[in-house]
């Protein structure tokens, strides 16, 4: 598909961008009300069961997934038709999902307007170095990245440290003034308030029993997610000026083609090559345009077993167009010396 096409493709994906009010306030109410029920039945298990209480972490973690989903349409002005509603209930669901609202929706449209443009990398999305860019590197260098990209660290104590601990102090916000280190600041205050009123309701102990795993799985989850909708083959990089942004979008991002009710439970953001082309179009909205358009689901399938096929690859090789293993620089070593 050449450019000119992923251009045209914006425009026959406009009349599906309109927000529906009503829809919007009952996927909020019943994704929260949700997470409430879990988190309730979680008290409840408690004192019966900690593996059962672990359990429904699951599912609870699920729900925040799903409400951070929501909140990143608020970002981008898809859920309510109202902008001051998308922008109060963004701001009151990152406190629930450890986001700062305002500066995240600053960070996530930078990501948007860039994604696949190998000269503007860094800002909103996964760190990702080509192949001569890790080759330069010290010893120490690719020692930081090997580790930066190892599994445990990508999927576990990554998600971990950026909703606990970077959101809580994301140094840019104070590139971007007063105002947005005011806002994350407004956000980490009303973290702890709320931490507080449910300590007190349940106790610490059971609070911190309770709310821990949901926020490490549903972190690990999300960071899962995203990784799969951007690191996976074949995508598409490219420098200016040969970048596109409509081609980039259309290419560079995938279709995770989940069972359905894994589609529904991660708000539909599998279909991230239509939502990345369209970002207005809510989340609610992206299964129609695949119903309505089935030649959209070939373009950078990937199904839940194939995703996991994407974890190795780390390097974008240049010269092949495409991501690639740290065992690839290996095997390429080898061969030259053969």
């Amino acid at each position: 598909m050449e450019p000119s096409s992923a251009r045209d493709w914006v425009g026959r994906l406009r009349p599906y961008r309109q927000p529906d009010d009503r829809r919007g306030i009952i996927e909020t109410i019943l994704t929260g009300g949700l997470l409430v029920v879990f988190w309730v039945l979680m008290w409840f298990a408690l004192p019966v069961s900690t593996l059962l209480t672990l359990l429904l972490s699951v599912p609870a973690a699920l729900m925040m997934v799903r409400l951070f989903i929501i909140q990143h349409d608020c970002g981008h002005g898809s859920m309510f038709t109202s902008a001051k509603w998308n922008d109060r209930v963004g701001r009151a669901l990152g406190v629930v999902t450890l986001t700062p609202y305002d500066y995240w929706r600053r960070s996530h449209a930078l990501h948007h307007s860039a994604s696949g443009n190998l000269d503007r990398r860094g800002i909103g999305d996964i760190d990702t170095l080509t192949v001569k860019e890790y080759l330069a590197l010290s010893g120490i260098g690719r020692l930081k990245y090997r580790l930066y990209r190892h599994p445990i660290v990508m999927f576990g104590i990554g998600p971990a440290f950026i909703f606990l601990l970077q959101h809580r102090m994301p140094v840019a916000a104070l590139k971007d003034g007063v105002m947005s280190w005011a806002s994350v600041m407004a956000t980490n205050l009303a973290i702890a308030a709320m931490w507080v009123a449910l300590g007190l309701l349940v106790g610490f102990k059971a609070f911190l029993i309770i709310h821990l795993p949901i926020m490490l799985i549903g972190a690990s989850i999300g960071v899962w997610m995203f990784y799969v909708q951007h690191q996976f083959n074949p995508t598409h990089w490219d420098r200016a000026p040969d970048w596109e942004r409509e081609f980039a979008a259309l290419h560079g991002s995938s279709f995770y083609d989940l069972p359905k009710p894994l589609m529904w439970l991660t708000g539909n953001i599998g279909i991230h090559h239509v939502h990345h082309l369209s970002s207005r179009i809510p989340y609610y909205r992206l299964p129609q345009v695949m119903r309505d358009f089935p030649e959209l689901a070939e373009i950078g399938r990937l199904t839940l077993w194939e995703s996991f096929r994407c974890v190795p690859l780390a390097l974008w090789d240049e010269d092949r167009r495409r991501l690639v293993p740290f065992r690839a620089l290996r095997n390429r070593t080898m061969a030259a010396a053969a």
